[in-house]
This record gives structure tokens, sequence and C-alpha cells, in this order.
């Protein structure tokens, strides 16, 4: 072992190397070449946006002035004589016209007048009933169809006339004055943020997968009380209280089965009860009654005519219908008046001309320069664009060819139901 020592000698004489530098922070290494091509491309992106800018700018500017200056075809009412206003028809009592300001629920203005009409044809009963009151429970149940069919029936905003029948018989009625149905201080509807916030939430509760009719329900209210208040449970009319059940009961007395849809389709059998196929007959409801087309109008022509109401569902897209003139007819330069008949009536249905657009209250005829007058009742804006507002005076012509339905108590078809 004497090498031991001469070993530890030699490891305590070897050289000590030196100390490791501590570790630090230092400016990020710099490229100018790459900062250049990157400014080079940002300025050229820039550029390219700016021009890009300017003429989307071009574009929406002319298309501005495109839309200010576009013009819609209308008939010339220069050589046309239509009654000199609401003054002119023997009215049935009716209350004065409501405005629907931004929303789909024509179908609830009408019927709701509708309904008024008749309280006081067949009971004497003067009261201003809630359209709001049969929209909220309109959009109830057409949450709870929608999630039980898993979305195949639609939420939207239209409906049918019928459906303010059957929110009377669940849910009962209320007068206007208990339920106005909205919040805004204007008192002016708005349920487009209403809609697309119940839509978002019914499509979740589906992509969810997890349907609880109960809790879905309380959560479609929720969101209806948001937006249009909720609604009572009881209120007072007349120094008396009511529940909604009980007014509609005790005050109004209106059997939603005493009144009868009809349509006049060619593609079914007439004198039958038949689905209408559009999409705001959301219940999918097979008992419009379809008459041929000379029924359809002698019908509802005589009902008027005695003083009993009717709605009417169609379209209020043509050329001869014009707020500023508060009139409607079909133009001859349209179709000649001779030619308006079952046939050319189904044409303008199949081929989408004649749409399932407005629903209106026809409270008065007159017959003036030979043609059939009808004065409309309608919650539209357009109707709001002449001189009487709220009231459109249509020629019959504009009826036999546009109208798709209309709702009447059932006694005034007689012996065609038989």
């Amino acid at each position: 072992m004497r090498w031991l020592p001469c070993i530890l000698l030699a490891l305590i004489l070897l050289p000590v190397p030196a100390t490791a530098q501590d570790a630090v922070y230092r400016e990020k290494n710099q490229y100018p070449v790459l900062d250049a091509i990157r400014a080079a491309r940002d300025s050229a992106r820039a550029e390219r946006d700016s021009v890009r800018t300017m003429v989307e700018d071009q574009w929406k500017a002319r298309r501005e002035a495109e839309r200010a200056g576009a013009k819609d075809l209308r008939l010339d009412w220069s050589k046309i004589r239509i009654p000199a206003g609401p003054e002119s028809f023997k009215a049935a009592w009716h209350t004065p016209p409501v405005a629907q300001y931004y929303t789909g629920s024509c179908w609830a203005f009408c019927a709701t007048s509708f309904l008024e009409s008749e309280a006081h044809r067949l009971h004497g009963v003067e009261a201003k009933l809630s359209e709001m009151w049969f929209v909220y429970w309109e959009y109830v149940e057409k949450a709870r169809l929608h999630l039980e069919s898993y979305g195949a029936t639609p939420v939207e905003e239209g409906s049918q006339d019928h459906g303010v029948l059957e929110v009377l018989r669940i849910y009962g009625a209320v007068p206007a004055d208990a339920y106005p149905g909205v919040l805004a201080a204007n008192g002016r509807h708005d349920h487009a943020p209403m809609l697309k916030e119940l839509k978002t939430y019914l499509k979740w509760v589906l992509e969810a997968g997890t349907i609880d009719p109960e809790r879905a329900s309380r959560d479609v209210r929720a969101i209806l009380d948001a937006h249009m208040g909720p609604v009572p449970e009881d209120f007072v009319w007349q120094d008396k209280s009511y529940t909604p059940r009980a007014f509609a009961d005790q005050v109004l007395r209106l059997d939603p089965d005493r009144y009868l849809s009809c349509v006049s389709r060619l593609d079914k059998p007439f004198y039958t009860r038949v689905l209408l196929d559009v999409p705001d007959n959301w219940r999918r409801k097979a008992d419009y009654f379809n008459l041929p087309l000379d029924d359809f109008y002698k019908v509802l022509f005589q009902a008027v005519s005695d003083g009993v109401t009717v709605t009417l569902g169609g379209d209020n897209s043509e050329p001869g219908m014009d707020g500023l003139h508060d009139a409607a007819i079909v133009p001859e330069w349209d179709i000649p008046a001779r030619w308006i008949n079952q046939a050319s009536r189904e044409l303008r249905i199949t081929n989408g001309t004649t749409g399932d657009d407005h629903g209106v209250h026809a409270v008065g005829v007159l017959r003036h320069e030979n043609r059939d007058w009808f004065l409309v009742k309608d919650s539209n804006r357009s109707s709001r664009l002449g001189k009487h507002e709220g009231y459109y005076m249509w020629d019959g012509d504009y009826i036999r060819l546009k109208m798709l339905t209309f709702m009447v108590d059932k006694e005034r078809l007689g012996t065609l139901l038989d």
C-alpha cells in the first residue's frame, strides 16, 4: 500500500478547473432581415385590406343607394273609385284597431278582435281583451310540442287564428288592462330578442338530450316573463275579481267549438275536413272545412253582411294592396276579374304567389261601384300609412283570389255541413 500516498499527493497537485459562470438574462437575438420581411408582409396586407375596405364601402354605398331609390310595382289608383272610408260601411261592433308592432302575431290580433265582436254579438259584452295573453300561452304550447316532437314542430312567431280558440279553451282569457304583455315604456311590442332567446334555450335542451317537461315549462315561462311580464292569476274587471278561467266562462261565455275555419282547395275533396298544410299550422290541425270557391265566398260575404264577423288569413304582398290608399284590389293587368276562379286561385297557391302571410278581421261589407268591398281591421304597419289608421278596404275579388282561410260561427254554414 506504499503507492497510496503517492496517488493522493498526485491528486492534490492536479490543477483546479475554473469556476462555472452564473446564469444570466440578456436581450433576445435580433434578426433584422426577418423583421424587414415581416414588416413588408404586414404593409402589403394593410394595403390589401385598405383596398378591400374601400371596395366594400363602395359596394355598400351602392347597395344602400339602390335600396333608397328602389320602387315597388304598384297599382295606379287614379282611376279606381274606392269607398270614402270606414264610415261608409255598416260595420259590426268591434274595438278600435291595435298595432302589433315588431311581432309576427297578427293571428292573435285578428282572432282576439273576433272574440271581442262575438262576445258582443252573442251576449252584449263590451270587453277589450289582451292579445298578448294568447301570445304568451301559445308560446308555452309551441315549446311543449317542439320538445315532445324532438324539434319536428316549429317555434316561430306565426300561428293560426284557431290558436286563440285553443288558448281560450285551456287557459281562459283576460282583459287588455289585466295583461298588456309589454314591458317597454312606450308600450310597443318587440318579440325578436325574446324569440331568439327562446329558440336558443330549446335547442340547448334538445342537444342536452334530457327533457324534463315541467322544468322546461318553467324555463320557457321565465323567458316569456322576462320579456312580456308574468301573466296574472286573477284580476279585477268592472269591480269584480276573476280568474282567467272564470272570466272566460262567466263573462265572455264563448264556446271554442262553435267556430270553424274554412279553406278552398282543389287537392282535397270538397265538403270534407282537411289539413291546412302551412308552417304556421304548427298543431297540424286537419279540421279545416274545404269548400268550393263559390261557397267559400258566399258564406263569408253573407256572414259579414249579416253582422257576423270573420277572420281572414292569406296573402298581403300583392301590388294591388296599398296602405297609402287604405285599399286592396286585384289589378286587371294581374288577372281580369272574370278569370278569377278555382283554378286561377289554386295556381297561385301551388306556385307560391299566394302565401300564408297575414291575418285580419273583416267587420263590414259594402256594395260600391259594382264591386263588393270589405272593411278590414288590421294590426299591420301598412294599414297605418293612409288616412284610416288600422283599416283597409278590400275588394271582394282580392279575397276570392288571395285569402286562404276564414273563421266563422259554423252556424253560418247551414246545410253545407250536413
